[in-house]
């Protein structure tokens, strides 16, 4: 079974796909770390990004991700970058590369390889991202679209850099917010918008444990429908 979750920064899809997979005994895919892996790998050889001299980097850098006893590890030519991928700078060059269509065109085809390949595995899935349900497995079995307000959104995302030791002003990640929101929404390749399909869910005024709880029941109720 293949368990999409997607929805703007700061909605709680990772923290919701991570716990929902964990009480499904699945695997959890953040397809967002793949993106943040490379924008490190091409952060570290030029930081200004510059497209052309991306290429070469793109060609050669090797990016691998593997489940580790209940963790999602990320690797760059061998070097565990689980930890420095979460930083406010990666992620905003990770919104920056997430455009290009070399870089989306290399994930999507890894993502839906790692997905299929855990799915057969495990039996099941859960991938969180922006495009999973409308590009990456358009065929998923269960689609949740999560959003929240922009403010809350920034406390959250500010609780979790405060957690990584990052303290950032409140203003400045709502601005990174809605910058992001911007970007994703009116990219060229695969934009961010919720699946004709999908479930949406609003988070602002549920707690961790609830938005958990929601999914899960969409879940357990589509896999007494499929007999699974």
């Amino acid at each position: 079974m293949i368990i999409a979750i997607d929805g703007p920064a700061g909605a709680g899809k990772s923290t919701t796909a991570r716990r929902v997979a964990e009480r499904l005994g699945y695997p959890y895919l953040d397809t967002g770390a793949m993106y943040r892996a490379l924008a490190l790998a091409l952060l570290r050889q030029d930081p200004t990004l510059d497209p052309e001299r991306a290429r070469d980097t793109l060609a050669r850098v090797q990016l691998r991700v593997a489940w580790d006893n209940g963790r999602l590890r990320v690797f760059l030519d061998g070097e565990d970058v689980t930890e420095a991928i979460r930083t406010p700078e990666v992620s905003q060059a990770a919104s920056r590369i997430s455009a290009w269509p070399e870089v989306r065109a290399r994930l999507l085809a890894e993502q839906r390889r790692i997905g299929r390949a855990w799915e057969r595995r495990y039996g099941g899935v859960v991938l969180d991202g922006r495009d999973i349900g409308t590009v990456v497995f358009p065929e998923a079995e269960v689609k949740v679209f999560l959003v929240a307000d922009p403010e809350e959104r920034a406390r959250r995302r500010q609780r979790e850099l405060a957690e990584r030791g990052q303290e950032v002003p409140l203003e400045q990640v709502l601005a990174e917010i809605l910058q992001r929101d911007a970007q994703d929404q009116q990219r060229a390749v695969a934009p961010l918008r919720k699946a004709d399909d999908a479930v949406e869910l609003d988070t602002t005024s549920l707690s961790i444990d609830e938005q958990v709880q929601r999914v899960y029941e969409l879940v357990r109720e589509r896999q007494r429908r499929l007999h699974v």
